[in-house]
């Protein structure tokens, strides 16, 4: 049974599993860390000012947790306007140690576009009409109940880039209309734009991705950005396929 949304405040905590007690204190563990802070400061400002909200879905394997994806992305997705300009949606799938054991990055892969793929057959709303439906133009991105998303994945089989390592299969889903508040003040996003490249420099023990770029720009594709890999390949095609020409019909 689906839990609903949760904020990170102790007296919540008794309402959950031991497993998604123990992600969520792995995951305040990294949002706090001083000696080795995590590069995206959007993201620990999100964190200490409890505007991020946290969901829990089944081994992400299976069908039935991207069903449970999809009625916590859909509940955000209608209330993420109240929950403050640096909230994002962070989802920890529950992962069985024998998949932690085996898995590599490009089955993690393999599940992330999975997962987006059936999440847009899931969908019920229309694809926004000013977002491009060909993930290869630069102002494409992911959407879902009318809402354009960032995605990022973690997964356990991260070494190199630790930035994109935990220690469960995790998702965090940003809203673009977050981004947008974040980004009007240009001198101001400029100069945490500069920190978190010198932080993602210093976390990684690989460097910076090449496809890590800003979104609109004529040779950036954000689908390139949602899952990098351990190394410094990538992609050549997005696996993503829209079905809303299919199960978005008129009446």
């Amino acid at each position: 049974m689906i839990k609903g949304l949760f904020t990170n405040e102790p007296s919540l905590r008794s309402q959950l599993a031991d497993w998604e007690k123990t992600a969520l204190l792995k995951f305040e563990e990294k949002m706090t860390d001083k000696k080795n802070p995590f590069p995206c400061i959007p993201a620990t400002i999100g964190f200490s000012l409890n505007h991020l909200r946290y969901g829990f879905a089944g081994d992400p394997r299976k069908e039935c947790s991207t069903r449970e994806l999809a009625l916590l992305l859909e509940d955000f997705s209608r209330n993420s306007r109240h929950f403050g300009n640096y909230t994002s949606l962070i989802i920890f799938f529950n992962t069985p140690q024998s998949m932690i054991k085996t898995f590599n990055v490009q089955q993690y892969e393999q599940l992330f576009w999975q997962h987006l793929n059936m999440l847009s057959e899931l969908d019920t709303s229309k694809w926004p009409e000013d977002i491009p439906d060909n993930p290869h133009n630069p102002i494409w991105e992911f959407c879902f109940h009318g809402e354009p998303y960032f995605m990022y994945c973690a997964t356990p089989a991260h070494i190199n880039r630790k930035s994109r390592h935990f220690d469960f299969m995790m998702l965090a889903i940003t809203p673009r209309w977050v981004l947008k508040e974040f980004n009007k003040s240009e001198s101001h996003a400029a100069r945490i734009k500069l920190q978190v490249r010198k932080r993602l420099a210093d976390y990684d023990t690989i460097e910076i991705h090449k496809d890590l770029n800003l979104y609109g720009k004529n040779d950036n594709y954000e689908w390139k950005q949602y899952f990098l890999r351990d190394d410094d390949t990538s992609l050549s095609k997005c696996p993503f396929h829209c079905f809303f020409n299919f199960f978005k019909k008129e009446p």
